[in-house]
């Protein structure tokens, strides 16, 4: 409707319709967030995880809303069908842009239970949508370096200790476990930095992922392996933000995790960490064999 208008009124209106959505959304959130911080019993957490929940799904939709308004993209999604919303899955995708978690939100609210992505700790400080994220049990995750460890040892393990308690939440209601398996957004840079062997990806990341897996068991036994291309070239979120998203292509992957991957702990078995490194490295050949092919068929 409004996509005739400049890219900087773009900007502007899509970015006032995305802050007043997040505080009208936010602000019920954040009321019983604190009547859940005041009525910690047992058996109001499922009403109060039901109500923060629908909240969030209101703001997706809400968010897709705004982007119908001032986005012309066309859209290309495959591999949707057949999801289940009292489901339980890990969900991971090729990471280059914010406007990813946009993308992904969109295709996939109310089609499977909400994603719950892995948040720095830092973000918590984030205002409104910092405290609803922690509302909504999104687990908080602190990262230290090699040199902070060698100095604190006992600090050593507290990043996977808090995915564990997370995970247990999670056994209590049907949950969306979101990994960014390259644990950053792609680029050049760390591309060549990283010498990885991929065309389009950075090297993955294994141990996060494994972690959850073994603390939910074969509850988490389904895999959305998500691909995202944008044929134009990946836009900042700047430019997802004033309409100059022109096409996105998605494609989902419904994959049913192994059995064995459920028995054994990657921290402390080392045969195991190779066998599981091996497939998760053979699914990141097969995502950028996908994408070239995207690419490729998109200029035809």
């Amino acid at each position: 409707m409004f996509n005739f208008l400049p890219s900087f009124f773009l900007l502007l209106l899509s970015s006032l319709l995305l802050a007043a959505n997040t505080l009208v959304c936010g602000i019920p959130v954040l009321l019983f967030a604190f009547f859940r911080l005041i009525l910690p019993f047992a058996f109001l957490r499922r009403f109060f995880t039901e109500f923060f929940i629908f909240w969030a799904e209101m703001w997706i939709t809400l968010n897709k809303g705004w982007m119908s308004l001032t986005q012309r993209a066309q859209w290309d999604i495959e591999g949707i069908d057949n999801l289940d919303k009292n489901g339980w899955y890990l969900v991971t995708a090729n990471h280059q842009s914010w406007a990813d978690i946009f993308v992904m939100q969109s295709i996939l609210n109310r089609k499977i239970p909400l994603l719950k992505f892995f948040i720095k700790q830092e973000l918590i400080k984030v205002p409104v949508i910092g405290l609803c994220w922690w509302a909504l049990d999104f687990p908080f995750m602190k990262r230290y370096s090699k040199e902070y460890l060698k100095k604190h040892p006992e600090k050593r393990g507290q990043d996977l200790e808090a995915t564990r308690k997370s995970c247990e939440k999670f056994k209590l209601m049907p949950t969306s476990i979101m990994n960014f398996l390259e644990g950053t957004r792609f680029s050049e840079e760390k591309h060549k930095r990283q010498q990885s062997p991929f065309k389009h990806l950075l090297k993955p990341k294994s141990g996060g992922i494994a972690f959850a897996m073994h603390c939910m068991g074969e509850q988490l036994n389904q895999l959305l392996n998500v691909t995202i291309v944008y044929p134009d070239g990946v836009p900042s979120f700047t430019d997802f933000l004033s309409g100059k998203l022109k096409r996105v292509v998605v494609r989902v992957e419904q994959i049913q995790l192994p059995s064995r991957f459920f028995e054994t702990d990657y921290t402390s078995n080392q045969e195991f960490r190779v066998e599981f490194n091996r497939w998760v490295n053979n699914l990141w050949i097969e995502k950028d064999a996908l994408i070239d092919k995207l690419l490729t068929n998109s200029k035809t």
